[in-house]
């Protein structure tokens, strides 16, 4: 299986040379107030690892995680990557200060060729990382597991720019498809790639990334086509997992099933991933570093695809605020580690400040109280839409709607089109910022990234391609 995905990435003798990839499993344990760290394995993935030998080192300063790993004799680092996590996320959730809970979580980065330590770090309450975990590796330790994976059927190429250490690798894995649905994964993974990189700056980016999928309607097959919905009664064993309703969120999208997403993904070079799950109930999610999913035919498909990849990508916050979320308000207002929101705390010193358009005040007014009783009655209708179980077309048309409206609303807004500070932001009505009046990462209007967290995402792609 490695030999010939090299052999179709026309690299068989450069990719050779590089180290493999290794994958430390392990268990994240806590509640909202302790956390506990174990170690479940080491795995040796059958391919190289897909990175730029020469941007190993992470200086971004994004995610609310943080590991390095470490060469036991020099003291050096090899290799840092920031990220988040699920368990970052439901730590923030009442039903964390209920009970206790467990998730598979997992670092994978390059081989190392002597004894190294990872070490795993966590922001504090100043936002400053801390250490919480470390464990040593030996690359000789006989417990390593080099076995082979489950086969996850052939790689499709949707887009092969050349060597994944100088491209970003993005790959592309189903969820929910049957046998007779393997065509239809590989036109939804095309149709939505093709959207992604319309907008602007995948846009003008494209040819630095690698795009490919992984066809569970081959292998893995779903024994059912969809995917969980908990909320209605529905419950499939999907090959990766995936389920809606994720902390009690009808609409969230998440697998909590991390060995078999590792398992399968690990067929393929990525460096990013995207799980199309196959159902049309709106529906998504994103986490930093981790992954991104979207339900491949809701008529939203387009934007929650682009938007959940924004998180996943580049560590970009959610900048609404009057939509329901399971996560709990935090205590004091820090400023937020995402790039693309702010506590404004020093509005001398605006976190995006070189991007503010000339004569913009900061903070910077808008029409606030008329967007939030329009999307707080939006928001009324569709709780009552999901309550009642109305057909899916119900709740486009209610989209649809509030698209209209608030296309018009903003458009006629002073600072429109300008970068500033605008309160409301990450699930928060007040104390919270955000650069423009509307953005894809606020609303499901056809606004595109902002200035901002344009800027951002162009940064993580230097870290990963070279031009």
């Amino acid at each position: 299986m490695a030999l010939s995905l090299l052999m179709l990435l026309g690299l068989a003798g450069e990719a050779l040379a590089a180290p493999r990839t290794m994958r430390l499993d392990y268990y994240h344990t806590g509640d909202a107030t302790r956390e506990v760290f174990s170690l479940d394995r080491i795995v040796l993935e059958p391919l190289p690892w897909p990175g730029n030998p020469q941007k190993a080192i992470d200086s971004t300063n994004l995610g609310k995680y943080f590991f390095e790993v470490i060469d036991q004799k020099t003291g050096g680092a090899i290799y840092s990557r920031g990220f988040a996590s699920i368990y970052g996320e439901w730590e923030t959730t009442d039903e964390a200060a209920k009970l206790t809970r467990t998730f598979s979580e997992s670092l994978r980065f390059p081989a190392p060729q002597a004894p190294a330590r990872i070490i795993l770090k966590k922001r504090d309450k100043a936002n400053n990382f801390k250490e919480v975990w470390s464990t040593a590796i030996d690359p000789k330790d006989p417990f390593i597991d080099d076995s082979k994976p489950p086969d996850a059927g052939p790689l499709i190429a949707i887009q092969n720019s050349g060597d994944p250490a100088t491209r970003v690798d993005f790959l592309i894995i189903g969820d929910g498809y049957s046998v007779a649905e393997r065509g239809k994964f590989e036109k939804d993974a095309r149709r939505l790639a093709d959207l992604l990189f319309a907008t602007s700056p995948f846009k003008e980016e494209r040819s630095r990334f690698n795009l490919w999928g992984l066809c569970p309607g081959l292998c893995p097959a779903a024994a059912e086509s969809g995917i969980s919905r908990p909320s209605t009664g529905i419950h499939h064993r999907s090959p990766l997992g995936a389920t809606y309703d994720a902390f009690g969120s009808e609409r969230y999208v998440l697998t909590f099933e991390n060995r078999a997403f590792r398992e399968y993904a690990s067929n393929a070079p990525y460096d990013f991933v995207e799980i199309l799950v196959n159902g049309k109930t709106y529906g998504g999610g994103g986490i930093f570093g981790l992954y991104s999913t979207v339900a491949a035919d809701s008529l939203w498909a387009p934007y929650v695809f682009v938007h959940e990849f924004g998180h996943h990508f580049a560590g970009l916050a959610d900048e609404y605020y009057t939509s329901p979320v399971a996560y709990t308000p935090p205590a004091e207002k820090l400023e937020p580690w995402e790039p693309n929101v702010t506590a404004l705390l020093d509005p001398a010193n605006l976190k995006w400040k070189g991007l503010v358009s000339p004569g913009t005040p900061i903070p910077t007014p808008w029409n606030k109280q008329e967007y939030e009783e329009y999307s707080r009655a939006i928001q009324k209708r569709r709780a009552e839409i999901r309550a009642a179980r109305q057909p899916e077309s119900v709740m486009d048309a209610l989209f649809t709607e509030e698209k209209q409206h608030e296309t018009a609303m903003f458009a006629a807004e002073k600072y429109a089109g300008r970068v500033g500070a605008f309160e409301g932001a990450v699930y928060e009505a007040r104390g919270y910022y955000r650069p423009q009046v509307d953005c894809i990462m606020f609303s499901r209007n056809d606004a595109g990234f902002c200035a901002v967290c344009r800027h951002a995402i162009e940064r993580v792609i230097d870290m990963y391609a070279t031009r």
